[in-house]
């Protein structure tokens, strides 16, 4: 019989946006047998009409040096021949999530990873990759929107300014987004990232830091 689906590789995605999309560290990812929950992202073959894949959790039954069997213990909403309970198959590097049956057996090496969903505003040009980052201040924070589980941070992020370009500062679009999402463009500036409200850096290019305005 024809496969149902295929389990796919997240790893392109955390190398593309490693600030928003997060994998397992690989000590947790070998200590996975049987019991364990693990979540992959799953699509349809062939492919649904409405979801290109979908996130799924996997309850293990059996567990291999670099595979693993488990049943479906996610409903899709798109993937009507992909039954909850189904048998799946995937490789160990295809795991997103884990949840130990026994937390004690998490290795002593994995530590919470800090996460950087807190909104800032920022040139959009920054967000398509066309320049870097050139100028960040933070400011009280008074942008949070209603329904936002995550907060304004209050940091300002615009784009470099040399050049030709500089003209148009003030009519580029500006985007209202996680701090991640400017993060996997231009990282340049994260050690900055916990300074207080007032704090302002203009980047000197030719030396390659941010340098606190005066």
């Amino acid at each position: 019989m024809a496969e149902l689906y295929e389990v796919l590789d997240p790893r392109p995605n955390a190398a593309s946006a490693p600030y928003t999309f997060f994998l397992p560290d690989p000590e947790l990812i070998e200590v996975i047998c049987k019991g364990d929950h693990v979540k992959a992202i799953i699509r349809a073959v062939p492919p649904s009409e409405k979801y290109d894949a979908e996130r799924m959790w996997i309850w293990i039954t059996s567990a291999a040096s670099d595979w693993l069997e488990g049943t479906l213990d996610s409903q899709p909403r798109d993937m009507p021949k992909l039954l909850l309970g189904a048998i799946l198959h995937l490789p160990r590097s295809h795991v997103i999530d884990v949840v130990l049956a026994d937390p004690a057996r998490m290795p002593p090496t994995v530590k919470p990873k800090r996460e950087y969903w807190a909104r800032c505003m920022v040139d959009q040009c920054v967000l398509d990759g066309e320049l870097k980052v050139g100028y960040i201040y933070r400011e009280a924070p008074d942008m949070t929107k209603e329904g936002d589980k995550f907060p304004d941070s209050g940091w300002r992020i615009r784009c470099d300014t040399r050049g030709s370009l500089t003209e148009q500062l003030h009519s580029r679009k500006a985007a209202y987004v996680a701090l991640g999402a400017v993060l996997n463009r231009d990282d340049s500036w994260l050690h900055l990232i916990d300074e207080p409200v007032g704090a302002r850096f203009e980047k000197d290019f030719e030396k390659g830091v941010f340098v606190p305005e005066k």
